[in-house]
């Protein structure tokens, strides 16, 4: 029998199982994509300043910044709103840090994630997708697809793998916004110098991520509205992105890569079960309205790594840990799925009643500073 079985070997399964690597555990990662591959199209991934503090310890920070194109600093963030008042101007330089965030390419991490789990000799297993898992007092069962022989048996296993593997006695629930994130690069007439805006509409927010030497389009609309602007040529989507976003930035000149996906919440309602922990996006799949989806992924990790560790391996995946575990993740994990549902809520309606108090909150936030390093600090470390 294993200690800990990971199933999926994504960002956030990777990221646990470095953090585990120098803890002598018997330790296994399955992941259903074949070896070298990424099971996904490349997209970017927003990480947060504490996100980089993590994969510095890991040691993959160093390699990722090094990869051409592969990191872009976000180093102020602008916030406003269509017809109304207020707004707030975030920047790195007050708070002492190099950079608030960084804009990150999918593709480029995870292979800098393979090749350390590759140089550290982690036991990774590709091409074996997880079909079930199922935990008793004593074990956790994980069931491979296609190989009724091949079951895999540990203390502890971990659903890193978002909601891909069912497991009994995790209930998730989903909340549909009734909108689609339609996602392009953009590009203006001028570098963008690191700086991303999030702009809160009629119809929803817009923002603006700087990557290379373009921005990530993350723009939300109704389905409807949606089949409709991705229709448009390309002159005539500049032109509507122009019109709609109003006067923080005009000067778009180019679009590619239009494409959407629909926008949901969707949270399960605990996070542990018998022998068994969910992470990352198996525990919640957030609107990327903030950008704290992937970030909550990974210090779930993290935690989940430092609290077994912590744990006498005979004590590993028993009730008592897998408590503790959820008890250290419950305030920050409620909290980015509160702010994250709560800006969908009150930044996505254009009713003049909700207009003018949210400006005088970004008005009261711009000029506060002790607010502003409060809600800065909860947007780089988490809530502890």
């Amino acid at each position: 029998m294993r200690d800990v079985v990971i199933v999926g070997a994504g960002p956030v399964g990777a990221t646990l199982a470095l953090a585990l690597r120098d803890a002598d555990l018997d330790l296994v990662v399955v992941d259903a994509r074949p070896p070298g591959e990424a099971m996904r199209a490349d997209r970017s991934l927003a990480l947060s300043h504490g996100a980089r503090l993590i994969l510095e310890r890991l040691g993959v920070w160093t390699p990722l910044s090094a990869t051409r194109g592969a990191i872009t600093p976000i180093v102020a963030i602008d916030v406003s709103q269509a017809g109304g008042f207020g707004s707030v101007r975030l920047e790195a330089a007050e708070h002492r840090v190099p950079a608030l965030g960084y804009v990150v390419a999918y593709r480029a991490l995870q292979q800098v994630l393979d090749q350390a789990l590759l140089a550290r000799r982690v036991d990774v297993q590709f091409g074996a997708a997880a079909r079930g898992v199922q935990g008793s007092p004593d074990r956790a069962v994980v069931e491979i697809d296609g190989q009724p022989d091949a079951a895999l048996e540990a203390r502890l296993a971990v659903i890193a793998d978002g909601a891909a593997t069912p497991v009994r006695g995790i209930e998730r629930r989903r909340h549909e916004y009734g909108q689609v994130a339609i996602v392009a690069n953009v590009t203006l007439d001028h570098p963008h110098g690191g700086v991303a805006y999030e702009r809160f509409t009629r119809d929803g927010p817009v923002a603006l991520l700087p990557e290379r030497d373009h921005y990530g389009l993350v723009w939300t609309q109704t389905p409807e509205q949606a089949a409709r602007t991705l229709a448009l040529s390309e002159a005539d989507f500049v032109a509507a992105l122009r019109a709609h976003f109003g006067n923080r930035v005009r000067e778009f000149t180019h679009a590619s890569g239009q494409r959407s996906f629909p926008l949901a919440l969707e949270v399960a309602r605990n996070t542990t079960t018998t022998r068994v922990a969910i992470i990352g996006n198996a525990a919640q799949a957030l609107h990327p309205i903030a950008g704290q989806g992937f970030n909550l992924g990974l210090r779930d990790a993290f935690e989940l790594a430092r609290t077994i560790v912590d744990t006498p391996v005979r004590r590993i995946g028993d009730s008592a840990m897998l408590a503790r575990y959820a008890a250290s993740r419950s305030w920050d994990r409620r909290a980015g799925i509160a702010l994250t549902h709560g800006l969908v809520r009150l930044f996505g309606t254009d009713r003049p009643l909700v207009s003018v108090p949210r400006g005088v909150a970004m008005m009261l936030l711009d000029s506060m500073p002790l607010a502003k390093r409060t809600f800065t600090r909860a947007m780089l470390f988490g809530m502890r």
